[in-house]
């Protein structure tokens, strides 16, 4: 009987930690009612603390039925092993995935369309961490099995393909330092969440150098060979 109250105490006191902490962070919201009742980022949250309980204790498919039931009510899609610490805020919330070896810190922050996914090259630990306090802007990815350090900040669209050391700002495709312990990295650097590069293009302009490339070692083969 004592375990079982304790059990209730706990989820009662995450749920008010959490409600807690999204009144701290969000203007918008009006009282703990509002956010209970319609803020589908803490219905994500409460939902996968469920989940990965259930995973935890080797119930896969159960956890997994709570996890996708979730996605479809919430739009947000977070895989039951993911570790989560207190106090998550998921603003707005539509399209964020968060995969399965994900580990998120105490008090982080994501906005919609945000990624925290794997490259498709690794096994085992195959998805980011991030530290605590981390705010991540809508539409970030953050891919592979990388560590962004407390205290960072990373700008809406940026793609988080390195590792980020703790307190710093990082915008970009990919995503590069602008700020350390707020102190601007490169002067002439500025946080355009409009005019970043185009990946596809950068892409494409490697690969033509490579091919350049080739064609010269093959030119210089041929010669020799006559």
């Amino acid at each position: 009987m004592e375990q079982l109250f304790a059990r209730v105490y706990n989820a009662y006191k995450t749920i008010s930690d959490e409600l807690d902490s999204i009144m701290a962070r969000d203007p918008a919201a009006v009282g703990k009612t509002e956010v209970a009742l319609l803020y589908s980022g803490f219905h994500a949250v409460i939902a996968h603390r469920a989940a990965h309980y259930l995973h935890k204790n080797g119930l896969i498919i159960p956890a997994r039925i709570v996890s996708q039931g979730a996605k479809m009510l919430t739009g947000i899609e977070i895989h039951p092993g993911a570790t989560i610490g207190k106090g998550l805020f998921i603003d707005h919330g539509s399209g964020v995935v968060i995969g399965e070896t994900a580990e998120i810190g105490d008090n982080c922050t994501l906005y919609q369309g945000v990624t925290l996914g794997g490259t498709g090259k690794d096994v085992g630990k195959r998805h980011p961490t991030l530290g605590n306090n981390v705010m991540v802007g809508c539409g970030a990815k953050i891919l592979g099995p990388i560590r962004v350090g407390d205290n960072c900040k990373i700008a809406a669209n940026a793609v988080v393909l390195s590792s980020i050391p703790e307190n710093c700002t990082a915008v970009g495709i990919p995503a590069r330092i602008v700020k350390k312990n707020n102190v601007r990295i490169d002067p002439n650097a500025d946080l355009d969440q409009i005019h970043i590069p185009d990946p596809v293009s950068q892409e494409l302009c490697v690969l033509r150098m490579k091919v350049s490339q080739l064609e010269e070692k093959l030119a210089a083969m041929m010669k020799e060979e006559h």
